[in-house]
């Protein structure tokens, strides 16, 4: 079912016009819950995220839910991952739901009315998906998204080096197919598209040997690596070079170590944005 809301391309061009291209991962690792004097349990699980939704949200571009750390909660862990959805909508933050969802035909229909639909409890404003049962499996979810005003981003060149075997696979390889893909979805979407790409910021010379055009595939560019993984600021004007304005890059544990005091991280949130802003020129 069509609806009125703004495209999600255009969206989070606003967003990231707004905040910069900071997102805020939401990683609620037991050791984390822990280390903020939290339990690792349901209420220590909300405790945490509302915590950091009230600290960042309006503050950041994207704040990037990582599924499988409220999943492991439970029924009580999904009911908080539902609140810190509903939280977001309407901060002038997108939420980008990790949940790298792929499969066929009905089944993928399914999840994309999971994670996509209007009206759907767990519906995010993006939701990453997995191609490796081929680009065209994605259909139900990119076709749900552009119709309720939403997004995908699509597994293309990740951060974790057992990838290399599969996405840089084949002639051409399996991330420029998937760039492919998307880019005949974005096709005349200003000033982005509506279907994503995740690359890694840690994939080095890839982009360039596998001939990756990002610059001309209109897609919004999820950049997972900078802090932890290894990657840092500097390193993102080289990489994605020409399409920086779409980058949005995620750090998790860079940021919530900083808390749980909410003005703590509401500094860091600031000190990392300016040093993004700055990186990226």
């Amino acid at each position: 079912m069509s609806v009125t809301r703004e495209r999600f391309g255009a969206r989070l061009h606003a967003a990231l016009a707004a905040h910069g291209p900071l997102c805020v991962g939401l990683d609620p690792h037991p050791h984390l819950l822990r280390a903020w004097g939290m339990g690792d349990d349901p209420s220590g699980l909300e405790r945490f995220s509302r915590t950091v939704v009230e600290a960042v949200a309006g503050r950041v571009s994207a704040v990037k839910p990582q599924s499988a750390f409220f999943e492991r909660h439970g029924a009580r862990g999904v009911a908080v991952l539902e609140r810190v959805l509903e939280d977001l909508a309407g901060s002038g933050t997108v939420s980008i739901l990790d949940a790298k969802r792929g499969d066929i035909g009905s089944t993928m229909e399914a999840y994309a009315q999971a994670y996509l639909a209007e009206g759907s409890p767990l519906a995010a404003d993006a939701l990453t998906v997995s191609p490796y049962l081929g680009y065209g499996s994605l259909r139900p979810a990119v076709e749900l998204a552009r119709a309720s005003g939403r997004g995908v981003f699509v597994l293309a060149l990740t951060s974790n080096p057992e990838g290399v075997a599969t996405q840089h696979a084949g002639t051409p390889s399996v991330a420029a197919r998937v760039v492919a893909g998307a880019t005949r979805d974005n096709a005349g979407a200003t000033p982005m598209g509506d279907v994503g790409v995740v690359v890694g910021a840690t994939v080095g010379s890839a982009v360039e040997d596998l001939g990756l055009d990002l610059a001309g595939s209109g897609a919004p560019i999820l950049a997972p690596g900078v802090g932890s993984q290894g990657a840092q600021p500097a390193d993102l004007a080289r990489l994605f070079a020409g399409c920086t304005s779409r980058l949005v890059v995620p750090v998790s544990r860079g940021v919530l170590s900083a808390g749980p005091a909410a003005a703590q991280l509401s500094r860091r949130v600031a000190e990392l944005g300016d040093e993004l802003r700055h990186a990226l020129g």
